[in-house]
């Protein structure tokens, strides 16, 4: 199991990186929060987890050690694979996710897609000794950017989501609040498919 990865950030995307490291790019599926953080920066550290499954070899990648931390947390949660808990913390910062656990908060859980009732109840019952009294301090700070309405597309469309149904979530969405960053947009967006 890889431990972390430095390198060139060749390409960055809201929900992948390639890094570049003696010669090799690695593609690394991120979270918005990492996105986030690594927005800007040319030389990075990406903090991995990797996935073996029968068709791929899989690496996820975290900007902070103590979200690939609550990842890893989330995974093993059953019911919650690598692309769920992706989205839980592309949805809610890691101190969010960690205070709903803690405060058996089900309804901020459930507002993450793909996330029910029973799935919300299963991972605070799992997590909330776990993580015990641990917290989570990150802010995230998006810059503007002009081409905020075809990044948070193609996350979305990463993701899953059908491209014509995120368009028009995104277009309501920028409708209402056009001064949106890429991260709030499809937070929102996530609320709203």
């Amino acid at each position: 199991m890889y431990e972390y990865i430095r390198g060139e950030l060749v390409e960055l995307n809201p929900t992948f990186a390639v890094v570049e490291n003696n010669g090799i790019g690695y593609f690394i599926n991120i979270s918005l929060q990492s996105y986030a953080l690594l927005e800007g920066k040319k030389d990075v550290t990406l903090f991995l987890h990797q996935v073996v499954r029968e068709d791929a070899i899989l690496l996820y990648g975290f900007a902070q050690a103590e979200e690939r931390e609550l990842f890893r947390h989330l995974i093993s949660v059953s019911g919650i694979g690598p692309n769920t808990g992706r989205v839980i913390l592309s949805s809610l910062s890691p101190a969010e996710v960690m205070e709903a656990i803690l405060q058996s908060d089900v309804n901020t859980l459930k507002q993450v897609k793909g996330i029910g009732l029973k799935t919300a109840q299963r991972i605070i019952i799992d997590l909330k000794d776990k993580l015990g009294k641990a917290k989570a301090d990150q802010e995230i700070f998006v810059s503007m950017d002009n081409s905020i309405r075809q990044e948070a597309l193609s996350a979305l469309v990463m993701l899953g989501f059908a491209k014509g149904t995120a368009e028009k979530t995104i277009a309501h969405i920028l409708k209402q609040n056009p001064n949106q960053t890429v991260e709030n947009l499809i937070k929102e967006a996530l609320k709203g498919l």
